[in-house]
């Protein structure tokens, strides 16, 4: 048991320490993960330098946010990229959005040259294994499209992230979501789309807690409507879909489709309340004789709460490949506490928190964001979000963690003991620039 402490800050004001345990001991996978399919929806990390305020085209560092994307390769994890982890349509633009999906494709390229990262891959995997990227609508700026013109853009797109050698998420759209009138709008504008795509694509529902633009699609406001216009347009051509990831935050609308999906088509869940249970299943574990499986009903999984998270991700998909599902459980019950206080409303706020989580585990810098969406987030925000973090297991140096997070209070006026000589001490010279926004 680690002798550090953690400063923490209620929501009136008053500091409380806690004793923080030692980083759990989550190995990294040597072989691929088989059980699930699991993509972690990633972020982007800014220049510490750059302009990124509202309004301000991104500006990325390149170096940090493609050294993120391999560490979710080293776990064996699939990468989600330009999606609203990203802070696509909040902060992130068209041309950036661009650049990004083509150097993640050319570092996942890259990456499958790495033995080690290689090894925890399937044999033969290619550039739109280790990598998904969002497909949309929003590099037209006009607030209404025609339905022709809304198909023109989503190929435009479709078109690029394929030639980059991407895998293909083809988004939720709010031109979409302003134009139809039917859902027989959604399914002629889906149609033609997927008879352009040269693989099979992921489609993706989001839920309006996470966009509220987004509001009737599929044609309803119910699920259950929503989910059968959803179906005739997967039943239309099985061969032109890879799966669907659902973003409602509504474990009974996924299941209910899930069951319903047709051979082949995976059940991806975007559900950063319920993913444990999804997940794992509900399935017995039979051991084989040479290998065991997970049997029953289950989601794969592209989750932003995954980019927060990663070694446990890792570490759940390896306990079910044993045949371990109670430790999976346990594992990925855990994440999911976290997920659900980083997700809480507003919801489209979350970015916050795994960039916050990033910056923590020494991924990033600085905990700054594109667009200046670092401040979206109050300080006993943050402060519940570090301890849950400890708690849960998803702090990877927690030292270093505690170092970052007491130099932000102290920034804020706040009264912190002096960090311990664990870590260079330059490492918190570099805060001061890190914090400029609005914190409160």
């Amino acid at each position: 048991m680690s002798d550090l402490q953690l400063t923490l800050l209620g929501e009136d004001g008053a500091l409380r320490r806690i004793p923080l345990a030692e980083a759990p001991a989550f190995a990294r996978p040597t072989a691929p993960l088989r059980s699930r399919v699991v993509y972690a929806a990633v972020h982007v990390v800014p220049l510490v330098h750059g302009d990124n305020t509202p309004g301000a085209p991104a500006r990325i560092d390149w170096d940090a946010t493609l050294a993120f994307r391999r560490t979710m390769w080293s776990r064996g994890l699939g990468v989600a990229d330009a999606m609203d982890t990203a802070q696509r349509g909040m902060g992130l633009d068209p041309a950036a959005t661009r650049e990004l999906i083509s150097r993640t494709a050319d570092a996942a390229r890259a990456a499958l040259e790495d033995p080690e990262i290689s090894a925890v891959f399937p044999a033969g995997a290619t550039v739109s294994d280790l990598v998904v990227a969002g497909v949309n609508t929003d590099q037209r700026t006009e607030q209404d499209l025609s339905l022709d013109e809304i198909v023109e853009a989503y190929v435009e797109q479709l078109r690029a992230t394929e030639q980059a050698g991407a895998g293909a998420v083809l988004m939720a759209s709010r031109h979409l979501a302003r134009t139809a009138r039917s859902a027989a709008d959604y399914e002629e504008v889906y149609r033609r789309v997927l008879a352009e795509a040269s693989a099979p694509v992921v489609l993706h529902w989001l839920g309006t807690v996470f966009d509220p633009q987004l509001g009737g699609y599929f044609g309803s406001d119910d699920p259950a409507v929503g989910a059968d216009t959803l179906l005739r347009i997967i039943e239309a051509d099985t061969t032109r879909i890879r799966g669907v990831k659902m973003s409602l935050l509504d474990d009974a609308a996924e299941i209910a489709v899930r069951e319903r999906l047709p051979e082949g088509v995976r059940m991806l869940t975007g559900d950063d309340f319920h993913f444990s249970h999804l997940i794992v299943g509900d399935g017995a574990v039979t051991t084989g004789a040479d290998e065991q499986q997970v049997r029953g009903e289950y989601s794969d999984a592209l989750l932003g709460a995954f980019a927060a998270t990663a070694p446990a991700a890792s570490a759940a998909v390896q306990a079910l490949d044993r045949g371990d599902v109670d430790e999976a459980r346990r594992i990925l019950d855990a994440a999911e506490q976290l997920g659900r206080h980083v997700f809480s409303a507003p919801t489209y706020h979350y970015k916050t928190g795994v960039a916050f989580l990033a910056w923590l585990n020494g991924h990033q810098q600085a905990f700054t964001m594109v667009g200046g969406m670092h401040s979206a987030r109050s300080l006993p925000h943050l402060s519940r979000t570090i301890e849950l973090a400890a708690a849960t297991g998803n702090l990877e140096d927690p030292a270093l963690a505690a170092e970052r997070w007491h130099a932000m209070l102290r920034l804020a006026g706040y009264e912190i003991e002096a960090p311990s000589a664990s870590h260079d001490r330059a490492a918190l010279d570099d805060l001061a620039p890190a914090l400029t926004g609005d914190l409160a």
